[in-house]
């Protein structure tokens, strides 16, 4: 008995340290929580701007942080496998050294590459319209693909195969922004399935279950109030509009229905002035502009900065096209949605796809534009390479620098319209007292044109980091400034929408249209690596045919029996029952779902 008792002293004390124990490292981790809450980029901020400017907005700039952080990790994956290898062995460090690339097979008409350096007297117009068009200095430096001449880095005995980590490093960051995207989406998903499955449900959790009691602090208080009052806003306009909608006769619902057919034609037809715009555009500047980009140095001397400035004009006159067609389609859409009476939330998503069609298509339109100048082999232009190596010796420093003035020319509409529009309206709002001013009042803070800004932005990147490696660096840097800029003008030059939205819904959209844009990032990516023939003058892909062509050289000094294995997954033989496995997993996992929905649909039954 005595022994029992001792054991059961024994194990009660045991039981007490091992509670204390769990309860005293949940309390560090809530701490160590609490404080890495203030490490994450911008939380006060947004924190801030939820409270007095609803979730909606607050999802733009939680948005916006997000694309800071993916441009931030893919410049980090592009500069450690692609810029710094080169940059140690250029300095020999780990007794590394650098293997050039020696074209192999290849004609000798077909190796003249040339980029103007800026050698001798050059003025000071000449630097910044290098700048702005990466031309000159800049197309000589790592920011560009002809930079990346080099077979191999050697560091000892080891070598480092710079062309296949050029193009694996390529595909890792377009699927580490699948996957992200994929997975941040999931969340939204899951909320917008659960508010659509039971609005009542939503606005019932947020009345009885949408109060933080842990909030002590008095600011902390208010801006969840607000937050919650602007939720509350959103889910009864949505009712509202519901019940507007149910409430409609047969000839209303004719005449919206007609109304919205004829704006659609109207929208197509928008839609086709702009791409025919910017192809004639685009074509034009190619045409004009190639020569006196090569002989950039005689043309500064000779001709002063007069001439300088019209090639400047020149070059960037599809990435102006494309900015006046990106302000101008968004503009009239707008005012066409007003007539079409849907909710406010299927406004930004309808306004959002049409927008998308403008923004991102006139990039393909341009890129298409561009290839038929570099496959242009009219009178056997393209017979010795297998491209049009006289006006692109190196086309793909040429695509990286039109991706680069788009980038520029998008970051530079930003900032003037933040300073040449936004404040002067809101001085003459705040000192003026004009009638019409006044009802002019301050702009709304559009969440549909800004979402969409930085969603053109960076499908932008997408297809340019091929190009020109670095520019993830500079789209983290504009992303960085954009925040800041429009967080300021949002607190002193813009008023909120005046329709409110709900956060999950348009958080969960706006990676969607993300989502859209790098699947269209896909295809003009796919055909430069796997269909045009790669210069023979620049880059990493001067002895392969095409860039993708790296891979099955590499496959090729496997062993036999991992090459077998591979171009056995490759074939036929294995790609149809796959992908009739894959069908037929998906037909189960949809089942199973609909088996879900009708045991939840029970459910709830059940509860009414």
């Amino acid at each position: 008995r005595i022994s029992k008792q001792a054991d059961t002293e024994h194990l009660s004390r045991w039981e007490m340290w091992r509670t204390i124990s769990s309860t005293s490292l949940r309390k560090a981790l809530s701490e160590v929580k609490g404080l890495s809450s203030y490490l994450v980029l911008w939380q006060h901020d947004i924190h801030s701007i939820e409270g007095k400017f609803g979730t909606a907005i607050m999802s733009y700039f939680s948005f916006l942080r997000f694309l800071v952080l993916l441009n931030f990790i893919i410049f980090i994956l592009m500069f450690s496998f692609i810029t710094l290898p080169i940059i140690i062995s250029k300095y020999g460090i780990f007794n590394s050294t650098i293997a050039y690339i020696s074209p192999e097979n290849i004609e000798d008409v077909c190796t003249i590459y040339e980029p103007n350096g800026n050698k001798g007297l050059v003025y000071f117009y000449t630097y910044l319209k290098d700048l702005l068009s990466g031309t000159g200095f800049l197309e000589v430096t790592s920011l560009f693909y002809g930079y990346y001449s080099v077979d191999a880095v050697w560091v000892s005995i080891m070598r480092y195969n710079l062309p296949l980590a050029y193009l694996l490093t390529t595909l890792a960051y377009l699927a580490l922004s699948f996957l992200w995207i994929i997975t941040r989406s999931m969340e939204g998903f899951k909320q917008n399935l659960v508010h659509d499955a039971d609005p009542f449900q939503s606005y019932g959790n947020k009345v009885f279950a949408g109060w933080d009691f842990c909030i002590t602090d008095p600011n902390a208080a208010r801006l969840k109030q607000r937050s919650l009052q602007y939720e509350l806003q959103a889910d009864l306009q949505d009712e509202k509009q519901r019940q507007k909608i149910a409430e409609r006769r047969m000839e209303e619902k004719l005449r919206i229905y007609s109304l919205r057919t004829i704006i659609n034609i109207i929208v197509i037809a928008i839609l086709s002035g702009c791409f025919y715009s910017i192809y004639r555009a685009s074509v034009f500047s190619q045409e004009n502009s190639s020569v006196s980009i090569r002989d950039d140095t005689r043309t500064n001397l000779d001709t002063g900065s007069a001439n300088s400035l019209f090639n400047l004009l020149v070059q960037y006159l599809p990435s102006i096209v494309i900015t006046l067609a990106n302000f101008i389609g968004p503009l009239i859409f707008r005012i066409l949605i007003r007539f079409e009476d849907y909710t406010p939330a299927f406004e930004i998503k309808i306004t959002l796809l049409r927008c998308v069609f403008v923004q991102l298509a006139s990039i393909g339109v341009l890129l298409f534009s561009l290839w038929s100048q570099i496959s242009n082999c009219g009178s056997n232009k393209c017979k010795p390479c297998g491209y049009n190596y006289k006006l692109y010796p190196c086309w793909e420093s040429d695509v990286g620098q039109e991706m680069y003035k788009l980038m520029i020319f998008d970051f530079i509409v930003i900032l003037a319209v933040a300073l040449f529009v936004d404040f002067p309206r809101k001085l003459l709002v705040d000192h003026s007292s004009n009638k019409l001013v006044q009802w002019f009042g301050y702009k709304e803070f559009v969440i549909s044109d800004n979402v969409l800004q930085i969603i053109y932005g960076q499908t932008v990147c997408w297809i340019g980091t091929f190009f020109s490696p670095l520019l993830p660096a500079i789209a983290t840097i504009k992303y960085f400034i954009i925040f800041y800029v429009k967080k300021f003008v949002l607190r002193q030059a813009r008023k909120p929408a005046a329709k409110p939205i709900r956060a999950s819904s348009s958080n969960f959209f706006f990676l969607v249209v993300l989502l859209i844009g790098l699947l269209l990032a896909f295809v003009p990516l796919a055909v430069s690596i796997a269909h045009i023939p790669s210069s023979k003058a620049c880059g990493p892909f001067m002895n392969f045919n095409t860039s993708w062509e790296v891979i099955s050289d590499t496959i090729f000094e496997f062993p036999a029996g991992l090459q077998e294995f591979l171009f056995g997954m490759a074939s036929e033989a294995f790609a149809v029952p796959f992908f009739v496995i894959l069908c037929i997993f998906m037909f189960y996992i949809i089942a199973l779902a609909r088996a879900h929905k009708r045991v939840v649909e029970m459910l709830r039954e059940q509860l009414v």
